[in-house]
């Protein structure tokens, strides 16, 4: 009642009450995002870059777009890490290829290329790069795909991984997960020696911790109960992750939801 009445319409579909014996009350949701509207809820740029990729602690993580979306991640989650920031670890630095219009009009691969060959001197132990989408890359078709495959080749078989996880593409940031998790099985998986076979070797009491992005440090609980249990911690997904991680997570004998 107290809404004017062109919100008030708007929010009904929000607003509603539960009758007993009634499966829902009606309320309207998970309606999509509007592009380029900021939102309370993040978009599949968001569920990429901040909570799958963002926080793998020795890579390094490339807002591809406009300025706006990488400020807006950057240092928003307290993703705990260990290491040291600019040497081997990324996570709480912001990258970024700025698009500009002349960029949406012509094209940013050869920005995009840039941008890859300045990460490659300025952190030359950086362990692999992902290039996390925004909106406009979608929209104007720039072939990320390619970039990353020739970079790759021409940096000794480095890891780069092209992530299409441009905003408009799902509702909230969910889709965003399921894109990431996506890249991770054709990008990093893909990669591995035919059988599969990780740096080290496997044993019977292998685990993964799968879905715990180290929001103040709460992965490390799990991982110390399960390393007093016995078992082996071969990878977070993904706060204070690790490429290595990553690439060994197949040969776990388990996979520990947290």
């Amino acid at each position: 009642k107290v809404y004017p009445e062109k919100t008030a319409k708007r929010r009904a579909k929000h607003l509603n009450v539960h009758q007993s014996g009634k499966s829902d009350c009606g309320v309207k949701s998970n309606i999509k995002s509007i592009p380029g509207v900021m939102t309370i809820r993040g978009c599949a740029y968001a569920g990429s870059k901040g909570v799958v990729w963002g926080p793998i602690k020795d890579m390094v993580h490339i807002s591809h777009g406009p300025v706006g979306c990488g400020q807006y991640s950057w240092g928003s989650r307290r993703n705990y890490y260990v290491g040291t920031t600019g040497i081997d670890s990324f996570v709480t630095l912001q990258f970024t290829s700025d698009f500009q219009e002349k960029d949406i009009v012509f094209g940013g691969d050869k920005k995009l290329v840039k941008v890859l060959d300045e990460i490659q001197e300025l952190f030359p132990l950086n362990h692999g790069i992902t290039i996390q989408s925004e909106c406009p890359i979608g929209l104007i078709g720039d072939d990320i795909e390619a970039v990353s495959r020739s970079k790759s080749k021409e940096y000794g078989g480095k890891t780069i991984v092209p992530v299409r996880c441009e905003g408009f593409r799902g509702v909230s940031q969910s889709l965003g997960h399921h894109i990431a998790n996506d890249a991770v099985r054709d990008w990093i998986f893909d990669k591995l020696d035919p059988d599969g076979k990780p740096k080290f070797e496997p044993t019977p009491y292998d685990v993964a911790i799968i879905g715990d992005y180290n929001i103040g440090g709460d992965a490390w609980s799990s991982r110390i109960l399960l390393e007093e249990m016995g078992l082996r911690v071969i990878a977070q997904w993904s706060g204070d992750g690790s490429l290595a991680e990553l690439e060994a997570t197949p040969k776990a004998k388990h996979q520990h939801s947290a």
